[in-house]
């Protein structure tokens, strides 16, 4: 790992940077939006949910997996604010909680693709 030789602070630098950081609390935030994220079932059905609204039940057939543990990660993304549903009669349909997050999604994909060409 590379490191300074000498020690030699700029201080000009590190005021200006200072002084355009975001608060611990924003960074925080932050941090619990992509520990969200960060997980492979969460991104399936975020990868999803950017092509098209999907029921429970749809995720789980096409993530082939169980409409509880589905459920259960949708919770996760719901208190991230990822996600948001709406409720037609019994059937419960989710999408993205806004083009924010459609847009984190796809950069996070354009840089993943562009790293390995």
């Amino acid at each position: 790992m590379e490191t300074c030789s000498i020690e030699a602070i700029h201080d000009e630098v590190v005021l200006s940077v200072k002084e355009k950081m975001p608060r611990d609390e924003e960074l925080l935030k932050l941090a619990d939006l992509y520990k969200a994220m960060g997980d492979l079932t969460r991104i399936r059905i975020l990868a999803a949910l950017v092509q098209s609204e999907m029921c429970v039940c749809d995720l789980a057939s096409l993530l082939e997996m169980t409409q509880s543990a589905i459920s259960h990660q949708l919770r996760v993304l719901r208190q991230a604010h990822l996600v948001n549903y709406r409720k037609v009669g019994k059937v419960v349909y989710y999408s993205l909680d806004d083009e924010h997050i459609k847009m984190l999604y796809e950069q996070g994909l354009v840089h993943v693709l562009h790293q390995h060409q």
